[in-house]
């Protein structure tokens, strides 16, 4: 997952000109969320997407009205799918065409470290036909257009931490469907030489002698899943993830009797029914049939990403909450 910046900023120091085409705002059914982003360039070729179909060949066509004009800069352009462009998701939306300069370099450069480090938040206005941007210090639970015109966007990637432990062959197979996923991996394993020579940038392999300790570092709200190669390490680790109340999902590869086998041994250490029902067993039991490794990744990748925006849903109505009663966070 490259960053909004990243591109830009790659595609001002390749071309010394680019346009940043974003979903400010909707209603209704559309093909992508508010903050979606593409960076097209010069020759109109792009990177990312605004939703594909009839919205992205508009989003290019403006894109390279933009780029043609001397003095444009940012223009908003409401596209009614239904009616203009023939989609069926019949929803409205709006999109923002910024175009950007090589004096906007040392600007976009900061805004590109800062998004590598950190997920972080800004607040737009137009002055003098340019979007002047300020760094948010408390990141709002909603983005886009805001009444008064000012732009509210979120850039970075904001990772769920994952802990994986294996890496036999599902481990891998994981780690290569993660990869473009919005997921951070600590990959742990307690075998030496467990780890391939290379993985993805959000993987990070870790050598545990005891992998059941870093359990207990894990920060709240991160995943725990289990699959490694012993199930007395797969039944201590899940042990140690039902002892916590604050993890925000917990998963092992397995199978309904390994499950079972897995609860009455629970229930003999106290832990309650309702612990147990938090423990995801077999992963994966709603995707293909296949017992392949990159298949049953695929289906626990889709599982693990459900998981994920439940997780956000509840934080943002808490936030929502939080702010509607005065109360600090």
């Amino acid at each position: 997952m490259t960053g909004d910046w990243a591109l830009l900023l790659a595609a001002l120091e390749e071309h010394g000109r680019a346009v940043r085409v974003s979903v400010a705002a909707l209603e209704g059914s559309a093909p992508r969320e508010v903050g979606a982003a593409m960076v097209v360039h010069p020759d109109l070729g792009f990177r990312g997407t605004v939703g594909g179909g009839a919205l992205e060949w508009r989003a290019l066509r403006l894109a390279a009205a933009a780029l043609g004009a001397r003095d444009a800069a940012v223009s908003l352009h409401d596209v009614t799918l239904g009616p203009e462009l023939g989609q069926c998701c019949g929803g409205r939306v709006t999109l923002a065409i910024e175009v950007f300069e090589a004096s906007d370099l040392a600007a976009v450069r900061a805004f590109a470290a800062r998004e590598a480090e950190r997920p972080f938040a800004t607040l737009g206005r137009n002055v003098g036909a340019r979007l002047d941007r300020v760094v948010l210090d408390a990141p709002p639970a909603a983005i886009g257009l805001a009444p008064d015109g000012a732009l509210i966007e979120r850039f970075g990637d904001e990772r769920r931490p994952l802990l994986l432990f294996g890496a036999g062959h599902l481990g891998r197979a994981l780690v290569l469907a993660l990869a473009p996923l919005p997921f951070r991996l600590d990959w742990i394993d307690g075998r030496v030489d467990a780890f391939p020579a290379a993985h993805p940038a959000n993987a990070h392999p870790r050598r545990f002698a005891d992998p059941v300790e870093a359990v207990a570092a894990a920060p709240a709200d991160a995943f725990v899943l289990a699959v490694t190669h012993d199930h007395g390490l797969d039944f201590a680790l899940l042990d140690a993830a039902l002892r916590r109340d604050d993890l925000g999902w917990i998963g092992c590869v397995g199978s309904k009797s390994k499950r079972a086998r897995f609860s009455s041994k629970f229930r003999e250490l106290r832990h309650t029914d309702a612990a147990i029902r938090r423990m995801v067993m077999p992963i994966g039991s709603g995707g293909p049939r296949s017992k392949t490794p990159a298949a049953i990744a695929a289906a626990v990748a889709v599982e693990l990403l459900i998981a994920d925006e439940a997780v956000r849903d509840v934080r943002a109505r808490r936030s929502t909450s939080s702010r509607a009663s005065g109360v600090a966070e």
